[in-house]
């Protein structure tokens, strides 16, 4: 008997169309592998839709998926909605995968639902979710495990500009701390500069790192994912940027090249794959993961970490759908392996409510 999966995509975040590309791609991958494929839409106003032509990217084009039911995760399964908002057909699941990029559904509260609804989840977990969705708490996670970023610093307003005493020397490049895709990055190489690029960034995030620009720098992503108990890294790759910056043009709207597997010396492959099995493994990762590398002459940073990579790095990860089909299948298998774990675990009861007086929580107001 197949599976039955959730698929999850879309969301409350300016990645949201971009995340339909991924899971439209993603559904269609797995019926063809023979699952049971649910899925599900998250708009940007936070509602979610369910319903078979929700496979076909037609149904964003015209905003036809505003006519499919509505829907709600939960119990160990999906609830479809009638039109009055009524719970009308339940379908109880076997796994969910997240394909929502940026925002809270990348950044784990997708990850916490899944746990919370009882449903496997075969994707990066709330903490790593959480911690790499924020450039700023990746930095300090990497450093704790002893791992390079580039010089940085993180602000959150105009005036925190101007008083930061661990600005790096210009050029720098100024991110949103929370999004991803490229979306509100900018080079500056002065003061005058720095500012109007935070002021851009700030017009999409609560605060911004600014981050030591690296003349001629090399770009090197390695994705990672648990099969089977075991960490599976690909070969590296090295995208080609005809500007300061990968855009988010570059890679969504066509022109975008790569070099694969990327033209390095063959130890900095091995030290490259060697830090993304190990940062993964580390911190207990789930899911495919994508970690994006610069290189500067013979030194390697780790840049970002993406638990939600565009695509789901399959081109990384595969020769074609057919191969990436079974990277899904052995993602999928240790997700339900992962929750069976979980579940043998002893839950406890410690009896202290019984000694508690009936008066204990009263607070005498009305």
């Amino acid at each position: 008997m197949s599976k039955t999966v959730i698929v999850l995509f879309g969301g409350t975040s300016n990645e949201n169309e971009v995340s339909v590309i991924t899971g439209v791609m993603v559904c269609n991958v797995l019926k063809n592998r023979g699952f049971g494929v649910l899925p599900v839409y998250i708009a940007q106003n936070g509602s979610a839709y369910t319903g078979a032509n929700l496979c076909d990217i037609s149904s964003f084009k015209t905003e036809g998926y505003l006519d499919c039911p509505r829907a709600v995760v939960a119990d160990g399964g999906l609830y479809t909605l009638n039109k009055r908002g009524r719970l009308k057909k339940f379908v109880r699941t076997d796994v969910a995968l997240n394909c929502c990029h940026g925002g809270r559904s990348e950044g784990g509260a997708l990850s916490g639902l899944c746990a919370a609804a009882g449903l496997p989840f075969a994707s990066a977990g709330i903490f790593e979710s959480s911690a790499f969705m924020n450039k700023y708490l990746t930095k300090i996670v990497l450093g704790g495990l002893g791992v390079k970023t580039l010089e940085y610093a993180y602000v959150k307003s105009a005036e925190e500009l101007n008083t930061c005493g661990n600005m790096p020397q210009f050029p720098v490049i100024v991110k949103p701390v929370n999004l991803g895709s490229s979306i509100g990055v900018s080079r500056a190489d002065n003061a005058e500069e720095a500012l109007e690029a935070l002021e851009c960034a700030l017009m999409y995030d609560e605060g911004a790192i600014i981050e030591k620009y690296v003349e001629n720098r090399r770009e090197i992503n390695c994705a990672a994912y648990l099969s089977d108990g075991r960490v599976v890294t690909s070969e590296c790759e090295e995208p080609l940027s005809g500007g300061d910056i990968f855009s988010f043009e570059e890679k969504y709207q066509g022109g975008a090249k790569s070099v694969f597997p990327a033209d390095i010396p063959p130890d900095m492959s091995q030290l490259i794959k060697k830090t993304t099995a190990e940062v993964y493994e580390k911190l207990g990762m789930r899911g495919i993961v994508r970690f994006d590398y610069i290189i500067d002459g013979d030194e390697v940073y780790v840049s970002e970490i993406n638990t939600v990579p565009g695509s789901l790095a399959y081109y990384l990860l595969s020769g074609g759908f057919k191969d990436f089909g079974r990277v899904l299948d052995g993602v999928l298998e240790q997700a339900a392996a992962d929750f069976k774990a979980e579940k043998s675990k002893k839950l406890i009861k410690t009896g202290i409510l019984k000694n508690v007086s009936a008066n204990a929580c009263k607070t005498g107001v009305k």
